[in-house]
């Protein structure tokens, strides 16, 4: 569906007139990368704050709202719906983990929210992104990544339910990694929503914000992310590499094209690099301009002047006339203003010079956090690991290498990317690879079926001209993923005369626990060992994402009974718990079997009844 939306003219116009859509992200990433080495960014935490003094830290800047250290906690208070209270701290960093402890003191309602501020200036101005967690956490829109426009409008990219309720008086523990333009939400260590939309600047550092309620939080940390690992995590979806752009509705390696991938949320955009004549590095895939453009002759025999005047889209379709070949420069550019992250296949024979041409392309922008190289050349890589050893590489291959971890090794890779063809004869590199650190992407992949069958075979992501579908396939793959809390149902009341079983629906092995505490699949559970008041079971395939099942063990007459029936007490006190329960005498019931009179009773069931039969008589 969004390919075909992204196909048609809206396009076009979108990017001519960014504001005729959502404000436009903006994505100026900090390079950094080449700066911190990996080691020191994993081990020295750039904000950790337990608030055990009296005035906010220094640095700390309370752009509005009321927010004050009390209690050894940091606590901030709006007071409607319409404030945003906000406090700003931190430093620019690309790859980082925000994280603490937080708790809603009160709230004016379930929708109002407080967030983690991702990138947002010290002054709080526009635009800024943040992560959002309501205190009703549970409903559709519990989480949202978000982003505060140049116009002071939001733009709510992606919402999910919390995997917990959070509501007032509960202290949850929260956390956004975020990479670049991508982030994942964690809420109690469990993800829950990932987006590919945040809004970077150069300058932005973190925040809090508070929403219509008061929140108080603890033991808050931001910490640097270590260099990016591409090998897919366990219970992971695959990573989405939209070839050429959205290509398969925009005309290919265009700024059309790119936008398609964006809005179908991919991972990284894949565009081809050549040099024109006088030495411009463009993004075009074949030799010629002849199939893609309404020029003629070889790519290398025309100036960038001349190439900047060719028609490159109405190849493709009429709606998409007037769109060019970009500049390397221009697609870094569109790539900082608007999103996304670039595959770059340096296409072709080049010199030393024009790899060094690219590398200055990327580094003047301030890019390299966001760009990863490939090529079918181990020439072109040698070069670009002495020029710029920050940057990820890959390897494209038609056939393999008789030893790909040996090749892999040898050009510092982040990436061996087999075409599938190449893939299928031997789709045992996988596990080769990934035990020397090195990732599989195959290409050009359209096909579900070969999705599946490369999903299970532990590849790390797709090359494909179907970035959308991919998507929503991986989306698919993510709910399969999780297992379904059959019982107790969500939302069940439970008395103490009732028998239940834990049952999880999953295809795959499955942990479950229940308050914390493991229990097997299809255990019986006795509801009359059970503290009353709500009780949760967990249930995670794998490293997926953990669901949840919450029931409650309520007092009703019936349940009482058993508790009376089974207690072990004399036959007298039985007799005169079952009358007094029979004439509904809650209270009198209760003053009873907390007395010697009612013997045989154990000190915990004697509890258990004195404390039901007192809700009864209360209800």
């Amino acid at each position: 569906m969004l390919a075909a939306l992204a196909a048609s003219a809206t396009v076009t116009a979108v990017l001519s007139t960014p504001n005729a859509v959502a404000e436009p992200l903006r994505t100026d990433a900090i390079d950094q990368a080449a700066a911190v080495p990996a080691s020191a960014q994993a081990e020295t935490p750039t904000v950790e704050e337990t608030f055990d003094g009296t005035a906010l830290p220094t640095g700390w800047n309370a752009v509005d709202g009321s927010w004050k250290v009390q209690d050894g906690r940091l606590v901030g208070t709006s007071t409607s719906s319409g404030q945003l209270s906000r406090i700003t701290f931190g430093t620019p960093l690309t790859d980082f983990r925000i994280e603490s402890r937080l708790r809603f003191e009160s709230a004016l309602d379930g929708g109002r929210w407080v967030a983690l501020g991702l990138d947002v200036a010290a002054g709080g101005a526009v635009p800024w992104s943040i992560a959002t967690l309501r205190n009703g956490s549970t409903t559709a829109n519990g989480l949202e990544f978000a982003q505060r426009t140049t116009s002071n409008t939001w733009n709510v990219t992606d919402t999910a339910a919390a995997p917990v309720q959070v509501g007032v008086g509960k202290q949850v523990s929260v956390a956004v990694e975020v990479r670049g333009t991508r982030a994942t939400w964690y809420v109690e260590g469990r993800e829950a929503l990932r987006t590919t939309m945040v809004n970077r600047s150069t300058t932005g550092g973190q925040a809090l914000l508070v929403n219509g309620a008061t929140v108080s939080f603890d033991d808050l940390k931001v910490t640097p992310l270590p260099k990016e690992s591409f090998i897919r995590k366990a219970g992971d979806p695959l990573r989405v590499w939209a070839h050429r752009g959205g290509s398969s509705a925009a005309p290919e390696n265009t700024a059309a094209s790119d936008e398609v991938a964006r809005r179908a949320r991919a991972e990284w955009i894949e565009n081809d690099v050549q040099p024109t004549k006088d030495g411009v590095p463009v993004i075009l895939h074949d030799a010629t301009v002849d199939r893609t453009t309404d020029g003629t002759g070889a790519i290398r025999s025309l100036t960038a002047a001349q190439v900047a005047g060719l028609d490159a889209g109405s190849w493709f379709a009429p709606a998409f006339a007037g769109q060019r070949v970009p500049t390397l420069g221009e697609q870094l550019d569109g790539l900082k203003s608007r999103g996304g992250n670039l595959l770059l296949e340096v296409k072709g024979v080049h010199t030393r010079e024009s790899v060094a041409r690219i590398v200055t392309e990327i580094r003047t922008r301030a890019m390299t956090s966001r760009v990863f190289i490939q090529s079918f050349e181990p020439e072109h890589l040698r070069w670009m690991h002495e020029l710029a050893p920050e940057l990820p590489l890959g390897l494209l291959r038609s056939t393999l290498d008789p030893d790909p971890v040996a090749i892999a090794k040898d050009l510092g890779l982040s990436a061996y990317n087999p075409s599938d063809a190449a893939f299928r004869t031997r789709p045992g590199i996988v596990a080769e690879l990934h035990a020397a650190g090195v990732s599989v992407n195959v290409w050009t992949v359209d096909d579900a079926a070969r999705w599946e069958a490369l999903e299970k075979a532990g590849v790390d992501g797709i090359i494909t001209n179907r970035p959308a579908e991919l998507y929503g396939w991986n989306t698919a793959f993510l709910q399969r993923a999780k297992p379904v809390v059959l019982s107790p149902a969500a939302g069940q009341k439970v008395d103490r005369a009732q028998q239940l079983r834990v049952a999880v629906n999953a295809g795959q092995p499955v942990t479950i626990a229940l308050d914390g505490k493991p229990v097997e699949n299809g255990a019986a559970l006795d509801t009359t060992s059970l503290p009353a008041g709500e009780h949760v079971i967990t249930a995670q395939a794998g490293t997926g994402v953990a669901v949840e099942s919450r029931f409650t063990i309520v007092a009703t007459p019936t349940g009482l009974a058993h508790l009376v029936l089974t207690s072990g007490a004399s036959q007298s006190a039985v007799s005169t718990m079952t009358t007094l329960l029979g004439r509904r005498q809650y209270a009198v019931l209760a003053v009873y079997a907390g007395t010697p009179a009612a013997s045989g009773l154990t000190a915990v069931r004697r509890a258990q009844i004195v404390a039901e039969a007192k809700a009864l008589a209360a209800g």
